[in-house]
Order: C-alpha cells, then structure tokens, then sequence
C-alpha cells in the first residue's frame, strides 16, 4: 500500500485516527499486512494487551474501542503499524479484508529503547510488548 493512499484512508474522525495520520504525514514509516487474519483472534490478544498496559499505568489510544469493534466486525482484517519518526509513538491498524477501510486503530507510547534491553544489556528479539 502507497503512503497517499493509506493518508487517505486515514480520515476517521476519532483522536487515534487523526493521531495516526499525523504520525504518518510527520514521516512516520508504516507497514499493511497482506493476507487477513480472523477479527476475533485479534480481538481477543490486544484485549489482553490492553489489560497488561492498563496494569503498567499506560492507557493506549483507542485500544478499547478498537477490541470492541473488532468482535463486533467478525470478519478478517487485515493489520498495519505506523510508528513515529522519532520512535516514541506506535499506532496499530485494523483494515478491512480487502485493504479498501480503516475499520480502527488504537495507539501508544513506545518505551525507551533503554527499556528494550536485557539485563545483559542486549536487545531484545522481540518488537512489540
């Protein structure tokens, strides 16, 4: 997917929405998924996301909204990610099957890349937490 055109599906009205489009248009790099996963799936993994972030003091952007529209969707969706240019900001995507909407996003802070690190002081593996 072209930066233009996921600018342009980017037109919701809600904070996240225009927080992700912001992101995007600041220089943000971003990536769409190609193939679909089922809703519920989703929905069920970032709600419990959701619950460790609420438990760490972080509440993310849209996130309940999104994990309640996503059970309410049912069908596949495709995901995204846009993260900030200065790597303090994520937003996560959720497209339809067919990549044409933006069903929601939710975002959040990214922790400091300090925080990223093993106590051995090497990165860890994985991206997101």
């Amino acid at each position: 997917m072209e930066r233009h055109e996921l600018e342009a599906l980017l037109s919701g009205a809600d904070e996240a929405s225009a927080k992700a489009l912001a992101t995007l248009r600041a220089g943000g790099t971003y990536w769409v998924a190609e193939r679909a996963q089922p809703a519920g799936r989703h929905a069920g993994v970032f709600n419990l996301r959701l619950q460790r972030m609420r438990r760490r003091g972080i509440e993310p952007l849209g996130l309940e909204r999104a994990v309640q529209r996503l059970r309410e969707h049912g069908a596949p969706v495709r995901t995204g990610l846009i993260d900030a240019a200065d790597r303090t900001w994520t937003t996560l995507l959720f497209l339809t099957e067919d990549g044409t909407e933006v069903l929601t996003c939710a975002g959040w802070p990214r922790p400091p890349a300090a925080s990223l690190r093993s106590p051995s002081g090497s990165e860890e593996a994985t991206r997101r937490g």
